[in-house]
């Protein structure tokens, strides 16, 4: 398939909704191919900044019932198709949540968006001193990176140095909220993705996947196609073997299912397991949101991180109309959030 004729053939089928696989060194070629978003003109650019936002905080919200269920069998028999919000069941790590809630990582990205709102753009220490007064009484669950950064503050360390080792990708997952604040400014919105991160996960991986998550939903706001997006990071400046091995693994899976991929990847909160996941199912079902979050809660283990990232680059490409209006009505926060975006808008230059 490397004719032109053939090129356009696979763009037809992708466009279909029918699976190919991508094949080792044919990224450029059809990233080329798939440079447009083929819902742009359908899609205002508010309503992609939205669907960006509300996108990613019900792929937390989403996975919060069956978080960490690492036993895809347990959870089909046991809660089913997880196609709503639900409670997480009882003895699981989130036991003050209920349906429509947040995970630890949702509350944290509410945060962040909460003091962008209040500062009218990203201010590290303004986040980090609302960051520490909430987990100062906080209900739910305390990970390990959580732990390990209220200790480094709590020893007199500075927000840009307290933060601890943690290779997850659930700091780079918090990106949304940045990226609405600096839709129209990459250079910006990397160093603000940066901060953020590095003040809970100092990790060098972590760091890269988080500008990398920043590069493609700004590249999705502004026309590409997700797939085109991912792909296009091949080309890029600087990405290190971890994520172009990463980008490259979940490129080639879109003719897996997505359970099985996720399963061979790796269900786990490290970003090495959890990014070519994520770029499996933006690829996958890149026209398909709801499909796309349901499929990752059925995969299993950290699907809140997972989710989190699918639905920001996912809601960017489609909008609000791609989200399903009985999991916006269940999400409890949404009135705060949409005043929050409201507060951000009224702030811009």
């Amino acid at each position: 398939m490397e004719s032109v004729q053939g090129k356009i053939l696979m763009l037809s089928m992708w466009l279909k909704g029918m699976r190919f696989d991508f094949e080792e060194g044919s990224f450029s070629s059809l990233g080329g191919l798939l440079t447009l978003n083929p819902m742009a003109w359908e899609v205002t650019m508010s309503d992609r900044l939205k669907g960006m936002v509300l996108g990613s905080f019900i792929g937390d919200s989403l996975a919060l019932g069956a978080h960490w269920i690492y036993d895809v069998d347990e959870i089909e028999h046991t809660l089913g198709r997880v196609d709503k919000l639900l409670k997480p069941l009882p003895g699981s790590y989130h036991p003050t949540k209920d349906a429509g809630d947040f995970t630890h990582y949702g509350d944290q990205a509410l945060w962040l968006l909460e003091s962008i709102a209040e500062s009218g753009k990203f201010d590290l220490d303004h986040f980090a001193a609302k960051w520490r007064k909430r987990f100062a009484d906080y209900a739910g669950y305390y990970d390990h990176a959580t732990k390990d950064t209220l200790k480094n503050f709590a020893d007199g360390a500075a927000a840009a140095e307290a933060g601890s080792h943690s290779g997850d990708l659930s700091a780079a997952a918090r990106t949304a909220p940045l990226a609405y604040r600096y839709r129209g400014d990459l250079d910006a919105l990397l160093a603000a993705g940066r901060a953020q991160t590095a003040m809970t996960h100092n990790n060098p991986v972590i760091l890269e996947c988080t500008e990398l998550l920043g590069r493609i939903v700004h590249a999705v706001l502004n026309g590409a196609a997700p797939a085109s997006a991912i792909a296009q990071q091949l080309e890029g400046p600087g990405l290190t073997d971890v994520l172009g091995g990463a980008i490259r693994n979940g490129l080639e899976s879109l003719g897996t299912p997505s359970r099985e991929a996720i399963l061979g990847f790796g269900q786990n909160c490290g970003a090495r397991a959890a990014l070519p996941s994520v770029v499996h199912l933006v690829g996958k079902h890149q026209n398909d949101l709801r499909e796309a979050l349901v499929e990752n809660v059925m995969a299993g283990g950290d699907s809140a991180a997972r989710g989190m990232a699918v639905g920001m680059i996912l809601g960017a490409h489609l909008g609000m109309q791609a989200i399903p209006e009985q999991w916006l009505a269940g999400l409890k926060q949404r009135s705060r959030i949409e005043a929050l975006l409201q507060q951000i808008d009224t702030a811009l230059p």
